[in-house]
């Protein structure tokens, strides 16, 4: 990480504390972690799921992927910095995306 970056990263953190980011990704996983129950829950113990089920679990199971993404760049100290173009993401988008990895015109880009 460049010094110019760092710097980012800084103001970044001290706009969303990391125990505040902490808190909220621990609430996403926690959320996630109980929607994922449900799903399971509503198969029934059925063999097989149906494919909603099927798509359900599998967005649940990204998000708690791009979840576990976010705590290692907030141990790392990138957490709040876009990676794509390397500026702070807003703490109003971290706020409602605790585990956005870029910023909004950056995701819009990307599609």
């Amino acid at each position: 990480m460049s010094l110019d970056s760092a710097a980012r990263a800084g103001s970044a953190v001290e706009r969303l504390s990391a125990t505040e980011a902490r808190r909220r990704l621990e609430h996403e996983r926690s959320t996630r972690l109980a929607q994922l129950q449900a799903v399971d829950e509503a198969s029934g113990g059925a063999p097989q799921a149906d494919d909603l089920q099927v798509v359900q679990r599998g967005a649940i199971e990204q998000a708690l992927k791009e979840i576990d993404a976010a705590f290692a760049r907030l141990q790392q100290g990138t957490y709040g910095i876009c990676q794509v173009c390397g500026r702070p993401i807003p703490v109003e988008r971290l706020e409602i995306l605790p585990y956005a990895r870029c910023c909004v015109p950056c995701q819009q880009r990307a599609g």
